[in-house]
Order: structure tokens, then sequence, then C-alpha cells
């Protein structure tokens, strides 16, 4: 039997590849999806859609956080709206909330589908989750999914998958559509669009 993992999933596009990795590794795959960022509702909407469709198509099982918690997020960002102190806070949330998940499921270990996004910032990412599984008492499995955007996002066109145009909260999709606000990045483009 393969050791199941525990895998915090944002969309569906970007879990297709991540899935076909990890099982590469000999690891089984239980997705959760846990995003009170993405907004508006329904964005929220077409994209868990997308993501039921991904993993009926890749064959996993998947859980769903329930209700539609905006506040979990606004709170957590709350005087943090600037980028990219919000994305931290953001990430946060997210993968506490996931490896606090690993734990309560009786998983052994996390990982997330932030990881095969080439617009985050992996390295802040990679700490905040570090520091999650050590207070849920769950290991950290570090990937760089990177490498299989492209074949990922081909995957995802073939099989029809709704796909995203911004990371998620409004100040994102404001970023996205308004140039005037997008943040000065320097050489960095993590949290522009995911997918």
């Amino acid at each position: 039997m393969k050791e199941a993992t525990l895998l915090h999933i944002c969309c569906g596009p970007c879990s297709l590849y991540v899935v076909e990795e990890l099982r590469g590794r000999g690891l089984d795959v239980v997705g959760y999806f846990y995003n009170p960022n993405i907004h508006p509702y329904m964005e929220y909407r077409k994209r868990i859609e997308s993501l039921y469709k991904a993993s009926q198509a890749m064959d996993y099982k998947l859980l769903v956080e329930t209700g539609y918690d905006i506040e979990d997020y606004f709170r957590a960002v709350a005087s943090n709206e600037a980028f990219p102190v919000r994305c931290e806070r953001c990430y946060e949330l997210r993968l506490g909330k996931a490896a606090k998940m690993a734990k309560e499921k009786g998983l052994s270990r996390f990982t997330s589908t932030l990881f095969y996004s080439k617009y985050q910032d992996h390295d802040r990412m990679k700490r905040i989750a570090e520091g999650a599984a050590r207070d849920a008492g769950v290991e950290f499995l570090y990937i760089d999914f990177r490498k299989g955007w492209k074949e990922g996002v081909e995957l995802s066109k073939k099989l029809g998958l709704y796909r995203q145009k911004y990371c998620g909260c409004l100040y994102s999709e404001r970023e996205r559509y308004l140039p005037e606000y997008r943040p000065k990045r320097g050489k960095s483009r993590w949290n522009r669009r995911t997918s």
C-alpha cells in the first residue's frame, strides 16, 4: 500500500502535474481544498468545479472545506493588505490549515500545489510550511514542481478546465486588471497569476 500525502490544492489545473509527480514518487494523494482567499464567490465556485473535474480525471480522493469562510482570510490580512505581506499571511493561513488537516487525518506529511506556481515566492512559502509542519507535528514535503509547469498547463487545456487569471484575492484581482495597482516586484513575478 502506498503512503498517503495530504496535498493542499489551490485549483484544479495546478493539481494535475503535482499529482502525477507525487504518484511517480510512489506516494498516494489525498487532495485538500482550503482557500478562503479566493474572491468573489463565483470565482470560488468556478475553481471548486474545476477542481472536482481534475480530481475525477486524475482519480484522487478530495477533501473540501465546506462553507465560504471569507472571514478567515480577511482576519488574516487585516492591516496587512499590501504586497507581499498579505501574501505571507495568506500562506500562513492556508498552509497552517493544511498541516493541521494532515495531522487530523492521520497523514504524516503534506505539501501544496502552491509550489507548482512560477508566480509564488517558494522560499517564503517553504519557510512558512516548515513552521506549520513543526507546529502540527507532521512533515512538510518540499518539491519544486515548477519544472512541470508547461505539462500541467497543456493537460489542463486538454481537459477543458477553467483557468483563472489571478491568484485569488480581491487585491490580486485588482492588480491583475488595473496596472496602476501592480506592485513593483523587481525580478520577482510571484503572485501575479497562478496558472
